[in-house]
């Protein structure tokens, strides 16, 4: 069966992702800042291999893609990330904070995804899935505010889609999602849509991908999203 690697996987549209790969026989390689208290995480059925990993450690990050050097990863799926403080005002700008979320949101999953690129590289499906924001659109999300989110999210989609072009000649397929409102912790119990239809949507995108779609940015149900 095929494998899947997600990071952020012990809440919200990870955790989802996990049951559902699990569900459907695949190996899951899940990982979280805390694997000894993973919460519902350590309840799923199915080949589950939980892994700690905080995202911005990069030593970690290399000390995890050394301990599975040779297990090819089918999907790679760069969920991990984080909101930052809501509602600043350009004078109540808290800029450490924003450095957290660019670390978080767009270094990291860079990071991860430059680390296991071979073990990508190495499978047969060789997909990478970014779960980004239409607020990270430019074209797409005009409101106003909000600017350390949308920020990363719009950073997020320039240095993926730059890099998918340096991947494309090995068959690998860099793509990103917006995963709609959702009802979880950072979206909100108000939210659109609830996880499993997110997840079941994107799982359905990502199934289909093909090479002509290297470097693309997709809504959950497969609509085409622009810059």
């Amino acid at each position: 069966m095929p494998t899947v690697m997600i990071t952020g996987a012990n809440r919200g549209l990870g955790l989802e992702f996990t049951r559902q790969y699990a569900a459907d026989g695949w190996t899951v390689i899940a990982t979280c800042r805390d694997p000894i208290n993973p919460g519902e995480l350590a309840r799923l059925d199915g080949d589950i291999q939980v892994h700690g990993l905080d995202v911005t450690n990069h030593p970690q990050v290399d000390r995890l893609a050394k301990d599975l050097a040779g297990t090819a990863i089918d999907v790679l799926i760069n969920n991990a990330g984080i909101y930052g403080p809501r509602g600043m005002t350009p004078d109540t700008i808290d800029y450490a904070a924003w450095e957290r979320v660019m670390r978080t949101n767009v270094m990291a999953p860079f990071k991860v995804t430059t680390a296991f690129a071979p073990n990508v590289a190495a499978s047969d499906q060789k997909k990478v899935a970014n779960v980004s924001s239409l607020m990270g659109s430019n074209e797409g999300s005009a409101s106003p505010g909000e600017y350390v989110y949308r920020s990363s999210k719009a950073a997020l989609n320039k240095v993926m889609s730059g890099y998918a072009q340096s991947v494309a000649a090995d068959g690998v397929i860099i793509s990103l999602f917006h995963p709609g409102w959702v009802q979880t912790d950072m979206g909100g119990a108000g939210a659109d849509i609830d996880a499993v239809t997110s997840v079941t949507g994107m799982r359905g995108v990502i199934a289909g991908l093909t090479t002509a779609d290297n470097g693309h940015f997709f809504n959950y149900d497969g609509t085409p999203l622009p810059w």
